[in-house]
C-alpha cells in the first residue's frame, strides 16, 4: 500500500488482511513537504481576497490553515468551504466550528463538487494545490467560468526506498500519480511481469498506463467505491479461479 499504516485498528484494510490472510505492507512513495510563508508570500495572493476555499483533500486544509497562522490570517466566518466529499468537509471539524459555517461538499469526483460549485457562481474561489497537482481541476474551473486563483501550499515529493531486496509484492496499490512517478525513480528497471497494480482514481490510472504499465485493479467504480472493496472483489474472484 502506497500509503501511511490506518492508525485506526478497524480500518477495512485490517480486515481484509485477515479475511485473506494477507501480509500487508505499508510504504508511502511520497512524502509532502510545506511550502514556507515566504515562499507563500513571493505567490502574491492574499486569502481575504477571496469568499470561498476549494478543498480537495485534508492535507490542503491542514496547509490551508498552517500558512493562515503562520502569516496571522483571521479567517472570516463568511467564508464558503467546498469539499470534494463529505469526509473531507468533516475534517474542517479540526479548525472551525463546523455548524456555523457555510460547508458543501460533493460525492466522490471533482465534477460533482463543479455541480455544487456553478450554483455560487458570484464567489471568487481560492484553491490550495500541492505541486504537482491534478490539471483536470483547473480545466473544469475554466469551462465552467467561476473566479478562482490556485495557491501552492505544499509539494508532493518521493520517497527514497533503500532496501530493494524487500521490494517484493504480488500487488501494488497506488492513490496518486506521484506514486507511480516515485516508484520509476526508485525501481528504475522494474518489470510489472505477474506482479497486479491497483490504481485509485483516473488520473493515477492514466499514470500506471503512460509508464507502459497495467491496471489490473481500479476504483472506484460502479461495484466497489473504494479501494478496498475493490480489492476485496479482485481477491474473492483470484481464490475462486483457484479452486
Amino acid at each position: 500500500m502506497s500509503q501511511p499504516e490506518p492508525n485506526n485498528p478497524k480500518s477495512p484494510y485490517f480486515d481484509l488482511a485477515k479475511k485473506y490472510n494477507l501480509k500487508v505492507d505499508f510504504k508511502p512513495f511520497s512524502e509532502i513537504e510545506g511550502i514556507s510563508a515566504k515562499d507563500f508570500r513571493h505567490q502574491k495572493i492574499n486569502i481575504l481576497d477571496f469568499t470561498a476555499v476549494i478543498f480537495t483533500s485534508k492535507t490542503g486544509i491542514d496547509h490551508f490553515f498552517r500558512i493562515c497562522s503562520e502569516l496571522r490570517i483571521c479567517v472570516p466566518d463568511t467564508m464558503k468551504y467546498f469539499c470534494i466529499t463529505e469526509n473531507v468537509a468533516f475534517y474542517l471539524q479540526k479548525y472551525i466550528v463546523y455548524r456555523k459555517r457555510k460547508i458543501f461538499h460533493g460525492k466522490t469526483k471533482f465534477q460533482d463538487l463543479i455541480d455544487v460549485i456553478i450554483k455560487h457562481k458570484e464567489d471568487n474561489y481560492f484553491v490550495p494545490l500541492s505541486e504537482p497537482h491534478n490539471t483536470e481541476i483547473p480545466v473544469l474551473l475554466d469551462k465552467n467560468n467561476i473566479k478562482y486563483t490556485i495557491g501552492i501550499l505544499y509539494k508532493t515529493i518521493s520517497s527514497h526506498f533503500t532496501n530493494l531486496k524487500d521490494f517484493d509484492y504480488d500487488i501494488l496499490v497506488f492513490y496518486s500519480p506521484s506514486g507511480i512517478k516515485s516508484l520509476k525513480e526508485n525501481f528504475p528497471e522494474f518489470i510489472q511481469g505477474d506482479i497486479k497494480i491497483a490504481a485509485f482514481g483516473p488520473t493515477t490510472v492514466s499514470a500506471v498506463q503512460q509508464e507502459g504499465l497495467r491496471v489490473d485493479i481500479d476504483a472506484p467504480n460502479v461495484k466497489a467505491p473504494s479501494m478496498t472493496m475493490a480489492l476485496d472483489n479482485y481477491l474473492k474472484e483470484h481464490n475462486r479461479n483457484q479452486k
